[in-house]
């Protein structure tokens, strides 16, 4: 009965999610409005089918130990040093500023202050996922204010996972004195850190190297999954801290390692699997009908995240002398809630500082937030015209900065992204660089990638069938892929997406047999090469040599042979 209560439970619970991420993601919304909604269908609150919420809860927390891993895996310091100036102050004023006006609120309905200040804190943090979307549909992701918004959301993730360490320490410890709690708290997450990033950034990467030497991607991506949750259970259970932080630091090795991006593309759908379990579970525990008996808390809690944080946030902008529209974009971006709130609601929840009250307040604002912030965000536009049209605002405007031109772009220089570094590989590359072409190599052989990045190519470790591949590649500005493996794995589906990131790219690829031909150029491979193909053609050739055949007619006869071979398609 419990094994068909699980499979129920995961049947219902992500059929319904894929149907409502699906329609949200169609009208222009974050697909975790449609997963919050699923849970609320399936829940308890809700007439018809009811998915069992304990077995929802258990794969949840698998779903938490990957978003913290995700969020270590991308972790990456030197974008938030790029920004600290304005960053991190922006981040710790804003996020004290939404905490103090959570807690003012929750109090003001009747809660204590404990409850109060963690009700804050959910509401302070924005949503990672949703931010980055909404930046990335807008084209600001790689602006000036999109890199201070996201070290800006980068500083409030760590200051959650700070929240996460301490709170079970001030709230749960047993009989001893807090500041005795904390002390003890700092000790060991000081050794769990120690022991992660000093051994476990020696042992992490040399086991992967082993699993990546196999060519295997099924054991690299167990590897992958083994390390994340190993080492948030070995948290747990030896050091006594919270799996969530051991999570986000077993990400931080792996993010530091050559395996990062393809930790990221070949593990990280587990994550986002699990996710959607974790957002399904979150939603279930909403029950419509509170938000209509508390209308006064929700409204404030919404005033507090889509009016108070933004405000904060462009009032800190401007006072750091960045531009009216730039301060407008990081505000818009900001003003949401996610995934870490619903985090931070959970542990509440189980430290019995949250009531269902609160829980169910927090995903009612995130989901109205969610909903209405890429709404915002498409008015920064006409918002900031108007702005710059009154005296007053331009007194304010100090900076003469660009808020939306885009970062370093990309050299204009011819740019050709070469797929395997095989003798077919090397030579092709070889050739392009002595031709004044910008080469960069994608290949899965650890071992080629240092040497090419040790020479000063560019070269990326991944499977070029991934699309996260494919973009840290730069394939958006290439002028030409080659797929120089004969009969890579899914060569069509590296040709479909890369088509999909740049319609005008062009595509040479490389095929075994002339019966995959066909199967290349459907999926828009410009010019296919087949072994068969080219020893057919030099055969015929070494022959008309040999019996004294003239130049043109040994043209004839490759023109006449190629025509037979590939239908004057390809050569």
């Amino acid at each position: 009965m419990h094994e068909y209560n699980l499979i129920l439970t995961l049947t219902g619970g992500l059929s319904v999610a894929l149907f409502l991420g699906y329609l949200t993601q169609r009208i222009g919304l974050s697909p975790i409005v449609g997963y919050l909604i699923a849970g609320t269908l399936v829940g308890p609150n809700t007439p018809g089918f009811v998915a069992d919420s304990s077995l929802a809860e258990q794969l949840a927390e698998v779903g938490v130990i990957l978003l913290m891993f995700g969020v270590g895996l991308q972790f990456h310091l030197s974008e938030l040093l790029a920004v600290k100036g304005i960053a991190i102050p922006g981040a710790l004023a804003q996020s004290a500023a939404a905490t103090a006006a959570g807690a003012v609120l929750a109090h003001a309905v009747g809660w204590d202050w404990s409850s109060g200040v963690l009700f804050g804190i959910a509401l302070s943090v924005a949503s990672t996922v949703v931010l980055i979307r909404v930046l990335s549909d807008h084209n600001a992701l790689h602006s000036p204010a999109g890199h201070i918004a996201v070290g800006w959301l980068v500083v409030e993730d760590l200051l959650t996972v700070l929240a996460l360490v301490l709170l079970p320490t001030i709230f749960g410890q047993d009989g001893r004195s807090v500041w005795s709690a904390i002390a003890l708290t700092v000790v060991k997450v000081s050794a769990l850190v120690v022991f992660t990033m000093v051994v476990g950034a020696r042992v992490i990467p040399r086991v992967l190297d082993h699993v990546a030497a196999t060519r295997s991607r099924e054991l690299f991506t167990l590897s992958v999954l083994v390390i994340a949750l190993g080492i948030a259970v070995g948290s747990s259970a030896l050091f006594g801290v919270s799996m969530a932080l051991g999570a986000f630091l077993a990400g931080m090795v792996v993010g530091r390692s050559e395996y990062s991006l393809r930790a990221a593309s070949d593990a990280l759908p587990f994550r986002d699997a699990f996710a959607v379990l974790f957002f399904v579970s979150v939603g279930m525990l909403l029950d419509p009908r509170t938000i209509f008996d508390n209308p006064g808390l929700v409204a404030g809690a919404l005033a507090i995240v889509l009016v108070g944080k933004p405000l904060v946030a462009w009032l800190i902008m401007l006072i750091a002398r960045q531009p009216l529209r730039s301060g407008l974009i990081v505000a818009a971006a900001l003003a949401q809630i996610g995934e870490f709130s619903f985090i931070l609601s959970t542990l509440g929840r189980d430290l019995g500082l949250l009531s269902r009250e609160a829980t169910n307040t927090l995903v009612a604002t995130a989901i109205i937030s969610i909903v209405i912030n890429p709404i915002v965000f498409r008015a920064v536009t006409p918002f900031s015209g108007w702005l710059g049209r009154q005296s007053w605002s331009r007194a304010l405007d100090r900076s003469t900065a660009d808020p939306v031109a885009p970062g370093p772009a990309r050299s204009t220089r011819y740019r050709s992204i070469v797929v395997g570094y095989g003798p077919t590989g090397r030579t092709v590359c070889q050739l392009l660089r002595e031709n004044d072409i910008h080469v960069t190599v994608v290949d899965l052989n650890v071992d080629a990638i240092r040497e090419l990045r040790a020479d000063g190519i560019d070269a990326v470790y991944g499977d070029a069938t991934r699309p996260d591949t494919m973009d840290a590649a730069g394939i958006d500005a290439a002028g030409s892929l080659i797929l120089t493996s004969a009969g890579m794995e899914s060569s069509t589906e590296a040709i479909r997406n890369a088509r999909e990131r740049n319609p005008a790219i062009r595509v040479l690829a490389r095929a075994s047999y002339l019966r995959d031909l066909p199967e290349l150029t459907r999926a828009g491979a410009d010019t296919v090469f087949t072994g068969e193909g080219e020893v057919a053609l030099a055969f015929v050739e070494s022959i008309l040599e040999r019996l004294g055949a003239t130049a043109e007619q040994i043209d004839r006869g490759r023109d006449r042979a190629h025509r037979e071979l590939f239908g004057g398609k390809a050569t």
